[in-house]
């Protein structure tokens, strides 16, 4: 007979977020229901710039802001919470027309009308992380294929290189940058670009 042993399911640890409201009363209320909810707050603002510093020293996974704060200002530190890409940003204001007007050139991620009901937290936040995650890996993707592109054209004249200067065939010019790669520990771009560098030189020598 064989002792079973029970399996602890662990939850994904609760999104950080940062709210930011120059009400203290609607802070508050808002701060409630998102610990009731599960979510972790980790910290409150009760201005723009504020809010701003916080963003940038907390990395929260996402941020609330009034969109009314300081005069509007909540916009412009939406804006530069996105700009930064810190977090996605959710806004919030007395009337849905008024976030839309103050929000068009903003890239935020998703609107809330005050009093924000509980039960439409959950959907709002969880489609802003969403969104938020799929672009950064979009991002992150596209950066990967431009660098590989790079370096695919680094390669390739470095190839020609060692083709022009040794008469080696295309297979043997590749075949001693790999080598010189694992011998030295260096990327193959590092070693494409150290000859690069030396031709470069060389060609300078000689016009000198």
């Amino acid at each position: 007979m064989t002792d079973s042993k029970s399996v602890t399911k662990t939850s994904p640890p609760a999104a950080r977020i940062l709210i930011a409201d120059d009400d203290p009363g609607d802070r508050h209320s808002l701060r409630d229901a998102l610990n009731q909810l599960g979510y972790d707050v980790v910290a409150e603002a009760s201005g723009s710039r504020q809010a701003v510093d916080l963003a940038g020293r907390l990395q929260p996974d996402l941020v609330i802001i009034d969109a009314d704060m300081d005069e509007a200002g909540g916009v412009e530190a939406a804006a530069a919470i996105i700009g930064s890409d810190i977090a996605p940003v959710i806004l919030i204001a007395e009337a849905a027309n008024n976030i839309g007007q103050l929000a068009r050139d903003v890239s935020i991620s998703g609107f809330l009308v005050k009093p924000p009901r509980e039960e439409e937290l959950p959907a709002i936040i969880e489609v802003a992380l969403a969104r938020h995650g799929d672009v950064r890996w979009l991002r992150e993707r596209v950066a990967e294929l431009e660098d590989a592109l790079e370096t695919r054209k680094v390669v390739e004249r470095a190839k020609g290189i060692l083709m022009d200067l040794h008469g080696l065939s295309e297979a043997d010019a590749f075949r001693r940058m790999r080598k010189t790669s694992m011998d030295n520990r260096k990327t193959m771009r590092e070693v494409a670009e150290a000859i690069l560098l030396s031709h470069d030189l060389q060609l300078g020598s000689d016009i000198i």
